[in-house]
C-alpha cells in the first residue's frame, strides 16, 4: 500500500470544504490513516517547499500557506500518489480536468486548495516532516 501526504491548504479550510475534499479521496477507495489541523510558521513552510526556493512564486507561496489553518493528512491505497494527483487536477485550476478538486474549488495556481506528494520519495520526506 502506497502512502501520500495531502494538505488541504488555507483556502480550502476558508471555503469550509474539508469534508467535501476528503470525501472525494474516500470515494476513490483511499483511506485516511492520519489527520490533523494545524497552522504552520514560515520556517516550517520553507522546509516543506524547499524545492521551490529561488523561484519567482516562492514568497507568495510561503505567505499563502502560513496565512491560516490547514488540514494535513496521510492517505493510503494502491497507487495512491498517482490517483490522488488525478483527483486533485492540474496545479492551475483553469487547466484542471472537470470534476477535479482544483477545477471545482481552486482560484489560481497558488490558491488551489490542495497539495499532494509527487513521488514516493517526496511522500516519505513530507510524511516524516508533517507527522514525525
Amino acid at each position: 500500500m502506497e502512502k501520500s501526504l495531502v494538505l488541504i491548504k488555507p483556502d480550502g479550510v476558508e471555503q469550509n470544504i474539508i469534508g467535501k475534499i476528503i470525501s472525494m479521496y474516500e470515494e476513490a477507495n483511499l483511506k485516511v490513516i492520519e489527520l490533523k489541523m494545524t497552522t504552520i510558521n514560515k520556517e516550517f513552510a520553507i522546509k516543506h517547499y524547499k524545492e521551490h526556493i529561488g523561484k519567482p512564486f516562492f514568497e507568495e507561496l510561503i505567505d499563502y500557506i502560513t496565512r491560516g489553518p490547514l488540514c494535513a493528512l496521510i492517505l493510503e491505497g494502491d497507487n495512491a500518489i498517482d490517483r490522488i494527483r488525478k483527483i486533485n487536477g492540474a496545479t492551475n485550476p483553469k487547466k484542471a480536468d472537470e470534476g477535479t478538486i482544483r477545477a471545482l474549488y481552486g482560484k489560481n495556481s497558488t490558491e488551489n486548495c490542495v497539495h499532494a506528494s509527487d513521488s514516493v520519495e517526496s511522500a516519505n520526506r513530507e510524511i516524516e516532516l508533517w507527522f514525525k
